[in-house]
């Protein structure tokens, strides 16, 4: 588990930019063949302030999400909050943020691994007894810009496989792409599968477990960055997120925020 954590800690990248690199024969030549772009690119930009939105629409990748009518962002002249979670292993608060969503009354999608799902079919379970969305976040987390459309399908569907044995949820519809990478060949991909890619537009870098600077930290990092229609990505590692959840729904409550179920989102106003 130490060695797959440090795997994850060190391959996430939420910085502000594009990053390019060359994607191998397999990849490259089954996308050209297609006329389809390649190139990976790391899903970033200027976050927001003051209730301002992020600066997502003026990225340069901006097309490429439209075109595989991706989700970031939902209705922003509406005051809808949905959490999102990702799981790709355990270290101890999932268990405690399934207690505040509870207590909370509010809904949550998780995106689980498939060591996640093998390490933690009880957890897995009780998401979809209590009506939280699972999502996909492929089996092994590589970066599926730089694999074949094959192994993608292959990715996807024993993550889905699984978890359906675990919970009877036959229908998976939504996919965070591992460390936010994609390109237009492993979106279209995903997209002919079925599924809907996930990002965000409130993140913050919460996921290494070695620099927990404490709830307040969390609180005010998700707090800082909120708007009308945020999708809030936060991974389930963190005891700061764990400790600062119930905090972060009732203050958002307080604001007028109403936290939606994924299947929910309104799309319309940023297209």
């Amino acid at each position: 588990m130490r060695r797959f954590a440090a795997i994850l800690v060190s391959s996430f990248c939420l910085w502000t930019g594009i990053a390019c690199a060359s994607a191998p024969a397999s990849a490259s030549s089954a996308g050209a063949a297609y006329g389809q772009d390649v190139r990976p690119y790391h899903f970033g930009f200027k976050k927001s302030k003051n209730g301002e939105l992020p600066s997502i629409a003026e990225e340069g990748f901006m097309p490429i999400l439209q075109k595989h009518e991706a989700i970031f962002l939902g209705n922003t002249d509406k005051k809808e909050l949905y959490l999102t979670f990702d799981n790709g292993y355990e270290n101890g608060y999932t268990g405690r943020i399934l207690d505040v969503l509870k207590e909370k009354r509010a809904p949550g999608a998780f995106f689980v691994t498939g060591h996640f799902v093998k390490d933690q079919p009880e957890l897995v379970k009780r998401m979809a007894l209590e009506g939280h969305l699972i999502g996909n976040h492929s089996w092994s987390h590589p970066d599926m810009s730089q694999v074949s459309t094959a192994q993608i399908k292959e990715e996807l569907e024993k993550v889905s496989r699984e978890v359906a044995r675990l919970t009877g949820q036959s229908d998976m519809k939504f996919l965070r792409p591992p460390r936010g990478i994609f390109s237009d060949r492993m979106l279209g991909a995903c997209r002919e599968l079925g599924y809907t890619n996930v990002f965000w537009s409130v993140a913050y870098r919460d996921w290494d477990v070695n620099s927990q600077k404490g709830w307040q930290y969390a609180y005010s990092s998700v707090m800082g960055q909120l708007h009308p229609g945020a999708v809030i990505l936060l991974h389930s590692v963190s005891r700061d997120n764990a400790e600062a959840l119930g905090r972060i729904i009732d203050e958002a409550r307080q604001q007028g925020y109403e936290f939606k179920r994924l299947n929910q989102l309104d799309v319309r106003k940023y297209r």
